[in-house]
């Protein structure tokens, strides 16, 4: 029972930063833009992130400055894509590229050093009950954070006006606009929110996944996070089954390498996006629901003068 425990508390702490990055991105794609610097904004989120609680001392002040890093990382992209109407897929990998020289500039003083992790919940009577205690009352609070996030990005969606029109914006961003909506101030909101996210999930790592911060410790999560969003058939329900799905192949891999499997570990590392593969071929074939992608996605708009 502690080893079933102990494997579903790491899959939760796995799985959180991937959700928090997809998330934000699935709200930038439902407007319409198409991030791929969410692993640029997620490692400069880790480095600030970290570098703002070891000064500090404080999580909740590294968490801020790992939300406001991303954001200032989407400003450029959407400066870049929304302004000057640049190539929304190159603007992307360049601004991962920045992200990743940058994060090593900002990171490399703090390299070696330590902090306390988030303090994880504790409420007498409940978080002592056997299995479902920790799971359910034991975690951090970036845990429930995520999971309140995607229930709001949900209710958000499809059930107020403003999710309406962040939608049309996505499905057909010509139309929106001779509605006389600001499509253009609509999708830099969006991608305001998706680089908050992605900067809040790249300091979670540092903050209370490990205690220190080492460059390119993102590993590759916020390219993760985007086939997640594709996984998902950018639906927020689905969304939280393909985070906790990587979250648990990551993790299992890595306790079948602990037993000695005799399966090369390469092999291993490479099952989450493997997994993520075969579901998207088995989708694909079941067509379930059919394609939800935002029609006027990586299109870019320039309104009429």
């Amino acid at each position: 029972m502690l080893l079933v425990e102990a494997i579903i508390l790491s899959v939760l702490a796995a799985s959180t930063p991937l959700l928090l990055a997809a998330t934000g991105e699935l709200v930038t794609e439902r407007a319409g833009v198409l991030n791929l610097g969410v692993e640029g904004m997620m490692i400069v989120g880790a480095a600030c992130g970290f570098a703002g609680a070891w000064m500090s001392g404080s999580i909740i002040i590294g968490a801020l400055c790992g939300i406001v890093a991303g954001m200032l990382m989407s400003v450029i992209f959407a400066f870049m894509t929304l302004g000057l109407a640049v190539n929304q897929v190159a603007t992307g990998l360049a601004l991962t590229i920045l992200g990743i020289g940058l994060s090593g500039l900002i990171g490399a003083r703090f390299v070696g050093e330590r902090i306390t992790t988030a303090p994880k919940l504790a409420i007498r009577g409940l978080t002592d009950i056997p299995l479902v205690g920790r799971i359910l009352f034991g975690e951090d609070a970036f845990v429930y954070l995520s999971l309140a996030l995607i229930v709001a990005v949900w209710w958000f969606l499809y059930r107020t006006r403003a999710g309406l029109v962040l939608r049309a914006c996505g499905d057909n961003h010509v139309s929106a606009h001779a509605l006389g909506y600001p499509v253009l101030r609509i999708r830099l909101l969006a991608v305001l929110f998706g680089g908050g996210c992605a900067g809040l999930a790249g300091a979670y790592l540092p903050l209370a996944y490990t205690p220190f911060f080492i460059p390119g410790m993102t590993a590759g999560r916020g390219w993760i996070a985007l086939a997640l969003v594709v996984f998902a058939s950018w639906r927020p329900g689905r969304l939280v089954i393909g985070a906790y799905l990587f979250g648990a192949v990551t993790i299992l891999q890595l306790h079948a390498q602990g037993a000695g499997v005799g399966i090369p570990s390469q092999f291993m590392s490479a099952l989450p996006y493997l997994a993520t593969v075969i579901v998207l071929v088995l989708l694909s074939r079941a067509r379930t629901g059919g394609s939800t992608a935002p029609a006027a996605l990586g299109t870019v708009f320039v309104p009429d003068r």
